[in-house]
């Protein structure tokens, strides 16, 4: 995802929704007491938050992803909770289960760690295919039904499930129909040797990854916050040039001789979702073609597919979509 300033708005006059997002964006200074070197990523979180989506994060072992939304869920002020993925793993472990209550004799429906505002799913894809759907459509609908009872997911709800590129043994890799499902990849990179250098003086200082409290880190936003931004986000305006834009890059990657799979009408309104949500952090109530720039690699290159023959010759799918993005005239 490409970096952009949150800082300063761009002068506009204040809207009644100015003070949450100077919440929201003060979450990246409070979420940077505790993890360096991921702007990118709490940028897409807060992004995927607004739009009411899920992220996919992927990053080798030891990148803070865990570290990352723990203290995302402390500067937002709402409720966590962790899951690690294993080939055992049922769906009812997810999404909860019939239990018999002691006291009364009956059958009672107890939710399962799905029920909360940001949860991690670790290392999602080694779990078998059917407690992977069970989190998926649970992602989708915002609620869970057990039998023939339906039971709401609280608001906000996020999903920030991980997975390692770099380790695929005793794994169930998420087919492009579920990958669809996720409104953002974002990549954590290594940091840069600066950023290292900052997190092992930061450890021989004390640093406790297990305690963002003791860095500092305060909640500085809350459930009211984003709900009034997702409100907001719904007013940004995009006009019929960027929406034809945001069109011509999703048929672009279709007509690419190296995807097998391009990007779907979800795909597209997926990208004009989270470019709307950007456009609103970034202090403007319209969206521009650089907002679509900005947001097009993480909305959309984990829904494309490679032709196996441009899989052999060694081809990446981000330099397709960065192609694809090259060959649309961008609107003036």
């Amino acid at each position: 995802m490409t970096e952009m300033s949150l800082d300063k708005p761009d002068g506009r006059p204040d809207r009644p929704d100015a003070d949450a997002r100077a919440r929201l964006v003060a979450v990246r200074q409070e979420v940077a007491k505790a993890v360096v070197g991921q702007d990118a990523a709490v940028s897409g979180l807060l992004v995927a938050m607004l739009c009411g989506g899920h992220v996919l994060m992927e990053g080798v072992p030891g990148t803070a992803k865990t570290l990352l939304v723990r203290t995302l869920a402390a500067s937002l002020s709402v409720e966590t909770r962790r899951v690690q993925f294993t080939p055992d793993l049922m769906p009812g472990d997810i999404t909860g289960s019939m239990v018999i209550d002691s006291h009364a004799g009956e059958l009672s429906f107890r939710g399962g760690p799905v029920f909360t505002n940001l949860l991690l799913a670790d290392e999602i894809n080694r779990t078998p295919p059917k407690t992977q759907s069970a989190l998926l459509e649970a992602m989708e609908e915002g609620q869970v039904s057990v039998d023939g009872v339906t039971h709401p997911l609280p608001k906000p709800f996020l999903v920030a499930a991980t997975q390692n590129p770099v380790e695929y043994e005793g794994t169930y890799p998420l087919p492009e129909a579920q990958l669809d499902r996720f409104l953002l990849k974002v990549v954590l990179p290594v940091p840069a040797r600066e950023a290292e250098i900052e997190i092992l003086n930061r450890h021989a200082a004390g640093f406790d990854p297990r305690d963002v409290a003791a860095a500092g880190v305060r909640a500085v936003a809350g459930a009211a916050d984003i709900e009034a931004g997702q409100r907001a986000v719904r007013t940004v305006q995009a006009s019929p040039e960027v929406a034809a834009y945001i069109v011509d890059i999703a048929r672009a990657t279709r007509e690419s001789p190296s995807l097998s799979l391009g990007v779907s009408p979800r795909g597209a309104t997926a990208l004009l979702r989270a470019a709307r949500a950007w456009a609103w952090l970034s202090g403007r109530d319209f969206v521009t073609p650089d907002d679509v720039k900005a947001l097009a690699h993480a909305t959309l290159v984990h829904r494309l597919g490679l032709r196996p023959e441009a899989e052999l010759e060694g081809v990446d799918v981000a330099q397709v979509l960065a192609s694809a993005l090259a060959s649309v005239p961008v609107p003036r």
